[in-house]
């Protein structure tokens, strides 16, 4: 039987890209929200979970850290995804007849030097992969879209241009969830994820994070946020090189707990490759 995969978007989004090239032997689940996408785990839906935490361009995706500790999913891998936009319209059409085009909006500042040149006025749209379905079915005259060729396969529409972004570096990072948390060391560089708040005595910040200087512990990301919206109340979510089990991440974390009200590990998982190119 075959697994799913949820994620959030049309099909055709990026993330739907996303669940292609890390998890090809699974089908993939369209969901509305984050929420959707997480409920679909949780209650046996699907078995993983593909969310984006954060872009090269844009920083972290919203309120996606505030639902990850609350989830009850635990991180199994990471998969970087390089968005590559292209534009799409009905078939037949010729770049020079599209007048007007359709896309999220994050992508429309990205392919800005390409739509000037050509002369094309820029639209925003809720959601770029819907945005190519709705050409698909109202076939309006001189509309492109702005999205990834899946979504022009998915709905029949022509590429008309291919990786017109003004930048080519422009990556996503996503991380897949399970119910279940995995602490095998399945590669040579692992990561181990973990949200923590601090207690509420003088420099707690400062001396929690202390013990991973000190251990020679690599920390990747270290984000704050509000809870409940108040502005005592502060979680932090952070990303480190190694597995627990390595004395010095385990040193550090140990010296980690003493200055934490919480200590929550999220998932220990392999670093993709892409992390560093």
């Amino acid at each position: 039987m075959t697994k799913t995969i949820a994620f959030q978007g049309e099909p055709g989004a990026y993330s739907h890209q996303a669940c292609q090239e890390a998890r090809p032997d699974m089908e993939a689940l369209p969901c509305a929200t984050f929420e959707d996408v997480i409920e679909a785990v949780r209650s046996g839906r699907a078995e993983q979970a593909m969310l984006p935490v954060e872009n090269s361009t844009y920083g972290r995706v919203a309120d996606i850290h505030r639902l990850l500790p609350e989830s009850g999913l635990h991180i199994l891998d990471e998969a970087f995804l390089r968005v590559r936009i292209a534009l799409m319209a009905l078939p037949g059409v010729k770049l020079e007849e599209v007048r007007d085009v359709r896309a999220h909006l994050v992508l429309l500042p990205q392919s800005a030097q390409f739509l000037r040149t050509h002369g094309i006025k820029a639209h925003a749209a809720a959601d770029s992969a819907g945005a190519a379905a709705d050409l698909a079915v109202h076939k309006t005259p001189g509309e492109g879209v702005l999205a990834s060729e899946l979504a022009a396969e998915i709905y029949g529409l022509d590429v008309l241009a291919r990786d017109i972004e003004d930048h080519g570096h422009n990556t996503t990072r996503f991380v897949i969830m399970g119910r279940d948390i995995d602490l095998a060391r399945r590669a040579e560089v692992m990561m181990t994820t973990f949200v923590f708040e601090v207690r509420n005595i003088p420099a707690a910040l400062y001396k929690a994070m202390g013990g991973f200087a000190t251990n020679g512990v690599n920390m990747t990301k270290l984000e704050s946020y509000m809870i409940d919206g108040s502005f005592t109340a502060t979680r932090f979510y952070s990303d480190i090189e190694g597995h627990p089990d390595d004395p010095a991440v385990a040193r550090a974390l140990e010296e980690l707990e003493y200055f934490t009200a919480n200590l929550d590990i999220l998932g220990v998982y392999p670093a993709d490759p892409r992390r560093n190119g």
